[in-house]
């Protein structure tokens, strides 16, 4: 096959690719933002509350298994469902920021968003013991100040953009971020969401073709020697048919030898060993993209020439 990755990361013992199964517990959170009544929403609620019967079936799926996971939990979520969260922290697997009550980071102020990280981390640290060393934005909407606040909280790493196909490094004026990128192919939520309180109605798949999306992205990350990063929701992906279609799917990869199954912790750390001993060269980008917006939209045109937003 053709080498389409020219600089892959060496992994692990001669490892082909990289393989981090993520799941974000946002449970009920992000439904209190949408609605003033959401504690009405008896039927939404019963269906994000699911996670409490699904977390502790990926655990043991992942124990079963013997590989770990992380999981992205928001501050809010670690304090209302402690015995959940609990299940994930007691077999070891990785406990990462998501926000604190799945906030949009694009609607706070760097000073409001600084601040719900801040109650995060600490909800974390008060449950766990530990201080996350990742997070993922709430939506993806990483925001111009997240890798700042990131660099400044002592993170390593963030897996919330879709710029590459293998780790990179996002640079502040603050710090340095490792960049652990996935793609909206990696999420569950295109396959399997159906929800009205969201205003997303789109029919479901079945567990097997949903599988073909994600398969065909392991196959090519073994091909190149790339990295594949799931972000999976246990109230979607956690229901019977598809974790059972998960079962088989780490079985097949298991099987196939040279993948390296890694907290998204363990992978950045082992990104940042590399760089340092100049086994690993990553692209750099300088964040944020942008300070302002960009002059074509704010100069001045003649009459009847400035450029329109697109409609819809």
């Amino acid at each position: 096959m053709l080498e389409l990755l020219d600089n892959p990361v060496p992994w692990p013992n001669g490892a082909r690719c990289a393989a981090s199964i993520t799941f974000d517990m946002d449970t009920d959170s992000a439904l209190h933002l949408s609605h003033a009544d959401a504690y009405k929403r008896v039927a939404a609620l019963s269906w994000l509350r699911y996670d409490e019967v699904a977390v502790p079936r990926i655990v043991k799926l992942f124990n079963h298994y013997n590989i770990k996971g992380t999981f992205f939990v928001p501050g809010w979520c670690v304090e209302r469902y402690p015995a959940t969260v609990e299940t994930i922290v007691a077999s070891d697997h990785e406990l990462a920021y998501h926000g604190y009550l799945h906030e949009n980071p694009m609607d706070q102020t760097r000073e409001g968003e600084r601040y719900w990280l801040e109650r995060s981390i600490e909800a974390i640290e008060r449950l766990s013991g530990k201080r996350p060393t990742g997070g993922r934005a709430p939506y993806y909407n990483y925001s111009p100040h997240s890798t700042g606040l990131l660099a400044q909280a002592g993170f390593v790493y963030d897996s919330s953009l879709m710029a590459d196909s293998q780790p990179y490094v996002m640079r502040a004026p603050e710090g340095e971020v490792i960049e652990l990128p996935t793609d909206w192919a990696m999420d569950d939520w295109p396959q399997y969401a159906h929800s009205p309180d969201f205003r997303y109605l789109m029919p479901t798949r079945a567990p097997d073709k949903a599988m073909e999306v994600f398969m065909a992205e392991f196959e090519a990350a073994y091909e190149c020697g790339g990295l594949w990063v799931t972000v999976w929701h246990p109230f979607v992906t956690g229901r019977l048919a598809r974790l059972a279609e998960v079962a088989k799917m780490i079985e097949a990869m298991q099987s196939r030898g040279g993948v390296w199954f890694a907290t998204m912790e363990e992978i950045a750390l082992h990104v940042r060993r590399c760089i340092a001993d100049g086994s690993y060269t990553p692209r750099v980008v300088s964040m944020p993209y942008y300070e302002e917006p960009i002059p074509e939209l704010t100069e001045g045109f003649p009459a009847g020439l400035e450029l329109r937003k697109p409609r819809g």
